[in-house]
């Protein structure tokens, strides 16, 4: 079960990640919550940004740009996939509805259940529905909340014949000023996925104001897997003893200040371009807000419920702690097994596994693997090709694992 910080905040859920979350962290996080939370005075991050943040300038702007969506390895979705005529398919992150409109059009007379947590995506959902009439049924809920929404549509076990899980975030939420996800965008520091459906929610502002400094440090170092934790935690600790931080480059200018200007874009991507030294920082924190990884573990639970035999599933992911999840779940480990490491044990075998990711690709592709009693992987984790890296680089680090329900 998750442990609570406060009556509004819950914490990830210890069982459920494993070694991801250092084990004192959840008595920090009760801690402080209960010291900083004022449930009839929530914080909505409306503070209007401090006049000297470095990165405004004048191509920036609070209004929303228009959402674009680009679905990622459509080709490799839809192949593995394999949709047949009148068959039903649970799209669990709708998102743009890219990947769900080619689905329809790849076969005739199929169902397409379009569920998301975002209340924008699911009016695109209801627009889908009107232009395929009787074969889209749009889903708003969160993963854990679906057990209940598709029984109420009739869904029960078995009812499924293939799904995707397209985690993360998607395109339009990035592409917001006003939803606070994206830090080269000047907008309130919110990072709700479920927008306004739970006005008590902490945003990521509550989260950067509310949350003690070693708190703050061990939720950068779990979600961001940034290494320079203390160093970051005391510059939003001493900036928001001044000024409240509401706004996103405002926080982008605050993590900024840490360091040197010679290591602002020191950091690279996987495409070898600049990356800000605040992006694990806003990962952590959209992470954290929105309780990203368990809500991932309910998700690829109800699509092993729903699933029938010989059901097939497609799960794409964009950073290491989603990836390293699903592959687990997949394999049938058991993800409730606590933690046997310290912190810098678990940090010196995350090292030598990115160094050594490549053999550990091979050995998945030569069938090395834990077998599991519920999956029957189709083939290695699949990558983004170069010329669709090229074409959208968001796909970049993006990784498609697919399976068979046995």
């Amino acid at each position: 079960m998750p442990l609570y910080c406060s009556r509004f905040m819950i914490a990830p859920c210890k069982r459920t990640l494993g070694d991801v979350v250092p084990g004192h962290s959840y008595r920090i996080f009760r801690q402080c919550w209960r010291k900083f939370w004022h449930p009839g005075r929530p914080y909505t991050g409306s503070v209007t940004s401090s006049p000297d943040s470095e990165f405004r300038n004048s191509e920036m702007s609070t209004k929303s740009e228009r959402p674009f969506h680009t679905p990622v390895m459509l080709k490799e979705v839809l192949q593995f996939l394999d949709i047949k005529p009148g068959q039903v398919v649970l799209d669990l992150t709708f998102g743009g509805g890219g990947h769900s409109k080619a689905i329809l059009q790849s076969a005739p007379g199929v169902t397409v259940v379009a569920a998301d947590r975002d209340p924008t995506a699911f009016q695109m959902a209801q627009r889908l529905a009107e232009e395929y009439p009787g074969q889209v049924k749009p889903i708003l809920g969160r993963f854990s909340e679906l057990n209940n929404l598709l029984s109420a549509l009739g869904l029960g076990p078995g009812g499924v014949d293939a799904a995707l899980l397209d985690a993360g975030c998607s395109s339009m939420q990035m592409d917001s000023a006003e939803r606070g996800f994206s830090l080269s965008k000047d907008g309130p520091l919110d990072m709700r996925m479920d927008g306004d459906r739970y006005p008590d929610m902490p945003c990521a502002a509550d989260v950067v104001n509310a949350l003690d400094q070693q708190a703050l440090a061990s939720v950068l170092a779990a979600y961001g897997e940034e290494r320079h934790t203390r160093k970051i935690a005391a510059a939003i600790a001493q900036a928001r003893s001044v000024y409240p931080i509401g706004r996103t480059l405002q926080l982008a200018s605050i993590v900024a200040g840490a360091f040197p200007a010679s290591a602002l874009y020191a950091r690279r991507d996987r495409l070898q371009r600049p990356a800000h030294v605040a992006t694990k920082t806003f990962q952590a924190l959209r992470i954290f807000v929105n309780d990203e990884l368990n809500e991932l573990h309910a998700g690829l639970r109800v699509a092993r419920a729903l699933l029938r035999p010989k059901g097939r599933l497609c799960t794409l992911t964009f950073h290491s702690l989603e990836d390293r999840l699903t592959k687990r779940f997949l394999r049938g480990e058991d993800l409730a097994a606590p933690p046997r490491r310290s912190h810098r044990q678990r940090a010196r075998a995350q090292l030598e596994q990115e160094e050594h990711e490549e053999e550990e690709e091979e050995n998945e592709e030569e069938g090395k693997g834990q077998e599991s009693k519920y999956w029957v992987s189709l083939k290695k984790v699949i990558k983004p090709s170069e010329e669709e890296v090229q074409e959208n680089p968001r796909a970049r680090s993006a990784k498609l694992r697919t399976a068979v329900r046995r």
